[in-house]
């Protein structure tokens, strides 16, 4: 359901400074400790890609990139270095600026990966913290949507605050005709226990999940699913998809990310799927294992 291939990007992250206050960050208490990488890092990689070709697409991320003023120089030079696919990944709001927004596409973006946290826009700027946030992040999808040359890709963090507005999400954005894909990431803390109660239970998500991406593929996009039981989905588990391109970030965010205890379920040691996460320390804490729900899928 995909329509993109993860192993021809790299990812590097190059900022970690944010204008939302998004309830589900998961960074936010090492944003301020993390480095982000170097620009003579990024310039070694596209020197590297130039002579190698590993990767067909550049992926310019951060905690929120369009605050770096040199996001066009960097994108400009990642295109001139051989890379056919420069993308972004942002909360959207600056693209509702059309000086911005052609800057950024005449520069070499063309692919744009945006966040969009919830249906209507008190939701969604209930979840990042800054009114207004909504209209503007919608507005950048529709000013990129009159472009004939971008794609664009939306990631909605799901969780307890979010979880019952995933259809109504595909139905509001259903007039964009760039949109390639959507993609739902279930909430996870960084953490072994749920401190926010924003981790949604699966079983709770699972009928809305469905229905959105029903509703997504019947207008043609690609779908992907985060951090999800594959085999809760049934006919559906072709939409989860947990790979991600190679990433460049700084070491001590692994650390943290290795406090989530993914690849833990009751029927793990019998199960053939390769692509679940099985269920992290945080949610099993709160949930349970639901060794009655989940199933072992055979292989293949």
């Amino acid at each position: 359901m995909g329509r993109f291939d993860h192993r021809e990007y790299v990812s590097m992250t190059m900022e970690f400074r944010c204008n939302l206050k998004c309830t589900h960050c998961m960074i936010e208490g090492t944003m301020d400790r993390l480095a982000p990488q170097r620009e003579d890092q990024l310039y070694a990689l596209l020197v590297q890609n130039r002579m190698h070709r590993k990767w067909k697409g550049l992926i310019l991320t951060g905690s929120e990139i369009t605050l770096h003023r040199d996001l066009p120089e960097w994108a400009r030079a990642a295109r001139e270095s051989g890379f056919e696919r420069v993308r972004i990944q942002t909360h959207g709001m600056r693209l509702a600026n059309p000086d911005y927004c052609t800057e950024l596409v005449d520069a070499g973006v063309n692919e744009f990966f945006v966040s969009v946290a919830a249906a209507d826009a008190a939701t969604h700027d209930g979840i990042t913290g800054v009114p207004g946030s909504f209209d503007k992040t919608l507005r950048g999808l529709e000013l990129l949507d009159a472009r004939d040359d971008v794609l664009t890709i939306t990631n909605t963090v799901v969780t307890e605050r979010s979880y019952r507005q995933m259809p109504a999400l595909v139905e509001r954005l259903a007039h964009l005709k760039r949109l390639a894909q959507m993609e739902f990431w279930f909430y996870f803390p960084m953490s072994e226990t749920d401190d926010k109660n924003l981790v949604a239970s699966h079983l709770d998500t699972l009928p809305p999940l469905r229905r959105a991406i029903a509703a997504a593929r019947a207008l043609g996009r690609g779908i992907e699913v985060k951090n999800f039981p594959e085999c809760l989905l049934g006919d559906e588990r072709a939409a989860l998809y947990n790979d991600q391109p190679e990433l460049f970030i700084d070491d001590a965010f692994w650390k943290e990310f290795a406090r989530n205890g993914f690849y833990q379920c009751a029927h793990r040691s019998r199960c053939g799927s390769r692509q679940c996460l099985g269920l992290n320390t945080a949610y099993i804490r709160k949930f349970g294992w639901h060794e009655d729900r989940l199933q072992p899928l055979a292989p293949g």
